[in-house]
């Protein structure tokens, strides 16, 4: 009886194992747990206690912890504690721990609804609180002056403990204070810059009263309603931005003197360490020619214009400069000057003292300096265009030295004294790792080895690899995943998942090569799912992207097109059926691969796609392939609408209603187009999605596109 009971439980263990190993990803988990509970763990709020040199936090069951080098742990608070504070201070309490920023070792700030509080880690009590209105938006608070700058709805506001003030007053709501500008390009996330000190506040000025409104409709009251925007399109009238400076002590403004053309970008804002001046990278509409220019913080005057660079394509400034904290004379300037972002020490007139970085990658994350500023501390593609390191560089000699140990995708945090680096880095099969590491690259102590949350599903075999793009010479990087059971004698379909445009890249040395978990739900379906970062996409360079200049379209396709032709001559590849999906950009891909490649592709689903760049922005069409007027015919050809003629395959559009980035209009001018050439195409509309479509609707549309494959392909 014993020995039958031992056989059953050894039975029952190789059951469990076995079912367990064979778990199929339910279309929710795809794309609802891939951010939920199949997300690796991670440490919450990891960051490096402000001015404490050796310690650092995070955030761990609704407390805040803190830890030192050599492992000494202290818990600062909880929201158990916060409530209590909150309750005192006459504030809604809080269901979870709130993001939270150090302003010193003893003091942290939160934000609750619309207060800012000052809460003392020793006391457990709220020492300040800032309020805004309740309407306000786009906070930014300084630590220095505790002062929060915030809008209502076109104006600036600044807040205090002694109360609000108003520091604009534009009654016309074509007129936008302390806002984003330019269409959150060229680096821009914001519209309040504060000085270092807190004395002064910079803001971007918006005019757009010269911008036709555009039609955006609510289909969802009871009379649709109207919601114009702005929407500047590709050759014609853009806004106009100017730069405030708002000094708080006299509750005075001046406009910096920026002079004309008017629609030029005002981009990458950054103030000068002594608050005397500040700097702006400006580029012309043709967007072409940059300068760095200097003004006088308090009379508003051109100062001089340290630097100029130009290009036979575009110039794309993303950051502003950084001052040294050891010279105030100097400054850290992030260019693409040689072809690829490095970075480069200047002086205030202007000089160019050295080039810091150099070579064929790509500085993607400058991490911070030492105190003495004799190393930088950054991550780059230098490795692998698929993988991010840590590195310092010695300034004086440009000496590099990898600081991790692994291959993978890092991110870092220097301390306030550059002797820790806290790493946390993914690889293909390395879910997430966070280590504390010296500048010298010893690793003190592992922080977190996060599990394998998706070990109990069964996936077919994913890897990287290269090919050769189409001019024969560059490689190009791809990601293919097999179905779990893969059978080399039978033939599979294949899904190509396609984005191809610039500021993105999709073929990773992160978990599961960056893959998206809806191409292993369609591999499960018996799908081969494939990937190819063509010319035009991120961290590869200029001369990599910037082929794609003023015939968008045309080099992707060509690349995308290799990868087929690697895909026909595998056997296993069923050449007959062949499907494309992408979104926006990867939308105009597909758009590109079905109707110039009619023969090669049977089905494809183009998300939010652009079908004409004289209908997308002006920021960015216009980088990529001037005005129509400048361009007639690379409009032409890379116009979807004039490719009607050639579908053959079946064709699915989506789009969001409410998209203000490509507007529906673009979907609305292709299916006309389809009715007038008597094409078949289906069409699905998302009422109250905007560019994309979040939240447990994202659900839907991933099962509007799986079943339109499964039915078709």
């Amino acid at each position: 009886m014993q020995k039958t009971l031992k056989l059953l439980v050894t039975f029952m263990f190789i059951g469990a194992t076995a079912f367990a190993q064979t778990r199929q990803l339910t279309l929710k988990d795809a794309i609802i747990g891939r951010y939920g509970q199949y997300n690796p763990e991670r440490l919450h709020q990891l960051t490096w206690v402000k001015n404490s040199k050796d310690t650092y936090s995070y955030v761990e069951k609704h407390k805040l912890i803190g830890k030192n080098i050599k492992g000494k742990e202290v818990e600062y608070t909880s929201t158990i504690q916060i409530n209590n504070a909150l309750r005192a201070a006459g504030q809604d309490t809080l269901k979870r721990f709130p993001k939270i920023s150090w302003i010193n070792p003893d003091e942290i700030l939160f934000r609750n609804d619309n207060h800012f509080n000052l809460y003392q880690l020793n006391s457990q009590h709220i020492t300040k609180t800032i309020s805004i209105k309740p309407e306000g938006k786009f906070a930014d608070f300084n630590a220095k002056a505790q002062k929060v700058a915030f809008t209502v709805d076109n104006n600036l506001w600044v807040a205090d403990e002694n109360g609000m003030t108003a520091i604009t007053d534009d009654k016309n709501l074509g007129i936008v204070n302390g806002q984003h500008v330019h269409r959150r390009e060229f680096g821009i996330t914001k519209g309040t810059f504060w000085s270092p000190k807190g004395d002064l506040l910079a803001f971007y000025r918006k005019d757009e009263t010269m911008v036709r409104d555009y039609p955006i409709v609510d289909f969802m009251t009871r009379e649709a309603e109207l919601k114009s925007v702005k929407y500047p399109m590709a050759g014609m009238k853009s806004h106009h931005v100017t730069l405030g400076i708002y000094d708080c002590k006299t509750q005075k403004t001046v406009f910096l003197k920026t002079g004309k053309p008017l629609d030029h970008y005002l981009t990458n804002i950054a103030w000068g360490p002594a608050e005397k001046y500040i700097y702006i990278a400006e580029l012309n509409r043709d967007q072409d020619d940059m300068k760095l220019n200097q003004y006088d913080a308090t009379t508003g005057d051109f100062v001089k214009t340290l630097y100029e660079e130009t290009s036979k394509t575009y110039v794309e400034p993303l950051h502003p400069i950084v001052f040294s904290k050891t010279n105030p004379n100097h400054f850290y300037r992030w260019s693409r000057k040689d072809g690829y972002f490095h970075v480069y020490l200047y002086d205030t007139s202007g000089k160019i003292l050295k080039q810091i970085t150099k070579g064929p990658w790509e500085v993607t994350d400058i991490l911070g300096f030492d105190p003495a500023e004799k190393y930088m501390y950054f991550v780059s593609t230098k490795e692998s265009p698929i993988d991010r390191n840590i590195y310092k560089v010695q300034i004086s000699n440009g000496k590099i030295t990898r600081l991790d140990k692994a291959d993978g995708t890092h991110q870092a945090l220097l301390s306030d004294d550059g002797k820790y680096l806290l790493d946390t880095y993914q690889s293909k099969n390395v879910p997430r790792v966070t280590n504390l590491i010296t500048n010298k690259g010893k690793v003190v102590s592992n922080l977190l080895a996060a599990a394998n949350t998706l070990k109990d599903f069964k996936f077919g075999t994913n890897t990287i690899f290269t090919i050769k793009a189409a001019d024969g010479k560059t490689d190009l990087y791809c990601r293919m995943i097999l179905p779990a059971d893969f059978d080399s004698t039978k033939k599979y379909p294949v899904i190509l998942y396609v984005y191809g445009g610039p500021h993105a890249q999709l073929v990773r040395n992160t978990w599961h090569n960056n893959a998206r978990f809806w191409q292993y739900y369609m591999a499960q379906k018996g799908y081969i799912a494939f990937t190819v970062d063509n010319r035009g996409s991120e961290n590869r360079g200029a001369a990599f992207e910037n082929v794609i200049h003023r015939h968008l379209g045309i080099n992707e396709t060509a690349d995308q097109m290799k990868g087929i032709d690697y895909l026909k001559s595998l056997p296993y590849v069923d050449k007959n059926r062949i499907g494309v999906h992408g979104w926006s950009f990867g939308g105009f891909m597909t758009l590109n691969l079905m109707l110039r490649h009619p023969e090669v592709f049977k089905v494809g689903v183009a998300g939010g796609p652009v079908v004409d760049w004289k209908m997308y922005e002006v920021m960015y069409g216009e980088r990529y392939m001037d005005t129509p007027q400048e361009n007639p015919e690379g409009y032409k050809e890379c116009n979807m609408l004039n490719h009607v003629s050639s579908l053959k395959g079946k064709l699915m559009l989506i789009h969001g209603a409410e998209d203000q980035t490509v507007v529906m209009q673009q979907s609305m001018k292709f299916l006309r187009e389809c009715i007038k050439q008597q094409k078949q195409v289906d069409f699905f509309v998302y009422p109250t999605s905007e560019h994309n479509v979040h939240g447990i609707d994202r659900v839907h549309l991933m099962r509007k596109v799986s079943d339109y494959f499964l039915q078709n392909l």
